[in-house]
């Protein structure tokens, strides 16, 4: 095969393109929350909660945050055709697909260079899913596939092999410079070190002074003589781990053991000291005692919500694994997956900042009473205690503003009712790529693209005179892009202007009116084979859009 031909995972669907609206979000005070008072210097209050479709949120998130998340950490829907309560999580393969790869392209951009993707998945998708992220990542950007061990018991009624786990890819926007922060050393590690000649360093284990020699290493013969006498050379098909002026100072300070008797191959002394301050890497088994389990995760949610507990929560400590490899203090983590707040959760108390983005209306009845909780230092239960989380910061609320256009009643394309010309404002400087920023002191400056670009968005009717001012307030070595109702003049009368009416200007960038790209949909019906207009019927708990629907019928 040529190597510079790809391998890619095709589907039915996959040309299908969404031409998504970068939406504004729209804070709502009243649903915001933020503790009383400092509890410490490094209290965080700007993290961000949004209410709506994830996939419309990571779109208005673009704009600002392209490049500077640090994490993404989600738990989609794992496409399994079993419904829960908050939300349906069975969507047809090509359609999961389809949806997973227009998310999956978002985050690819929002992360930052030092930035890594984690995604929980079971058995069902993993395989397409890691063929799907090769594709927009990069195959040379996979970095492990880490199997959590979810459950601690083994079901006797199951039907093949009993289910105890599931997966989580780990990605980074660039492998060659990511590295993961390291976990902290367990008791049970420290207690394998021990110093039975009282070195000064304290305690210690041997180590071998050699490793397994590569296949392109060629075999060069190396020989050591300690000052005790005994010469010592690697085993066949290894190589030493050290050059001799290493081995050399390590036996001048007493570091290499010879057993007790001394008649012991040598040995490196590894001590403890020096290994905590590093860590210890994360083996890709992660067993529920290291990262939690499900039940852990429902008495988790119970404590919160007891008389409607989420149902497919994440434990904490799964979260806390993910943070500890991934973020220090203050690095910026993503979830478009919210369901019950663990990773906003979790992120706070370990003093990350977050943002979060659920469709569900547990957003409302679980994620703010639990974050609520977090920030008051009523959270007792999860990492709480193993991360000494007393309380402090808070997050904002936004919900997605409605669609810029809607269509009158004689179905032509108009501003919809709800904007006012701030919103309006910022929602076309979104559009046409520009910075909102407006400026208190001149009144055409609403935004930037550069230091000498910037755009003017009005509802009013321009004139020739009033464009020749603002034509003269710009100046030679500025240009400027006006955005209004209408205008009286060439739209190239000036040199330094572009002229653009809206809603005009805007109509073509995306599709309007839509809300809803959710990954809620169940079971999808057979299409009868005799009949290419079979209609498609929405079961309980279940929403087709048209987007969808279209899949569904290419693929009949």
């Amino acid at each position: 095969m040529n190597k510079k031909q790809r391998l890619e995972l095709n589907w039915i669907g996959k040309d299908n393109r969404q031409h998504l609206e970068p939406r504004i979000l729209i804070e709502d005070p009243s649903k915001s929350y933020h503790a009383k008072h400092r509890f410490t210097d490094g209290d965080l209050f700007d993290n961000r909660l949004i209410f709506g479709d994830n996939l419309l949120a990571l779109k208005a998130l673009e704009s600002e945050f392209t490049g500077k998340v640090k994490c993404v950490f989600i738990d989609p829907p794992y496409n399994t055709g079993s419904a829960f309560t908050h939300y349906d999580d069975g969507v047809e393969h090509s359609i999961w697909l389809s949806l997973m790869r227009d998310r999956l392209e978002i985050i690819h951009r929002l992360l930052s260079n030092d930035g890594s993707l984690w995604i929980t998945i079971d058995d069902n998708e993993v395989h397409y899913l890691k063929v799907l992220c090769d594709e927009i990542f990069g195959r040379a950007n996979f970095v492990s596939n880490a199997v959590w061990q979810k459950k601690y018991t083994i079901a006797n009624d199951a039907k093949w092999l009993a289910e105890n786990h599931d997966h989580v890819l780990v990605y980074a926007l660039n492998k060659e410079t990511w590295r993961p922060y390291r976990l902290p050393r367990s008791e049970e590690m420290d207690g394998r070190y021990r110093n039975p000649d009282n070195h000064p360093k304290g305690p210690w284990k041997a180590t071998p002074l050699y490793a397994k020699r590569t296949g392109s290493e060629k075999e060069q013969a190396f020989s050591f003589t300690f000052k005790n006498g005994v010469v010592w050379a690697p085993p066949r098909g290894s190589s030493p781990r050290f050059p001799a002026e290493a081995l050399r100072q390590m036996d001048e300070g007493d570091e290499i053991w010879f057993g007790s008797d001394g008649s012991a191959s040598p040995s490196r002394k590894t001590f403890l000291s020096e290994l905590k301050v590093s860590g210890t890497p994360a083996p890709t088994i992660w067993l529920h005692t290291d990262a939690g389990n499900n039940h852990e995760a429902r008495e988790e949610v119970k404590a919160i919500n007891p008389d409607d507990p989420f149902a497919t929560p994440k434990p904490e400590k799964l979260l806390k694994r993910v943070l500890e490899l991934a973020t220090v203090p203050g690095d910026l983590v993503l979830d478009s997956f919210a369901g019950s707040g663990t990773t906003g959760a979790v992120a706070h108390k370990m003093g990350r900042r977050w943002i979060m983005v659920e469709l569900g209306e547990h957003c409302h009845t679980h994620i703010i009473p639990r974050l609520t909780k977090v920030i008051d230092g009523d959270d007792a239960g999860g990492v709480t205690n193993s991360v000494e989380w007393k309380g402090g910061g808070g997050f904002r609320y936004y919900k997605l503003a409605p669609s810029l256009l809607e269509k009158d009643k004689w179905g032509n394309w108009v501003i919809q009712s709800d904007y006012n010309p701030a919103m309006l404002t910022e929602a076309v400087c979104k559009l046409m790529g520009f910075s909102y920023e407006p400026s208190e002191q001149c009144y055409w400056m609403h935004g930037h693209s550069s230091e000498r670009d910037f755009i003017y968005v009005t509802t009013q009717s321009l004139t020739r005179d009033q464009l020749r001012a603002i034509s003269e307030e710009v100046g030679d070595e500025r240009s400027l892009l006006v955005c209004c109702k209408a205008f009286n003049a060439k739209p190239d009368a000036f040199l330094n202007l572009t002229i653009k009416k809206i809603p005009l200007a805007v109509l073509r960038k995306c599709e309007w009116g839509r809300d809803d790209y959710s990954l809620t949909v169940e079971n999808l019906p057979e299409a009868k084979a005799e009949s290419s207009e079979a209609p498609i019927t929405p079961a309980t708990k279940r929403r087709v859009s048209k987007a969808q629907a279209d899949l569904f019928a290419e693929k009949e």
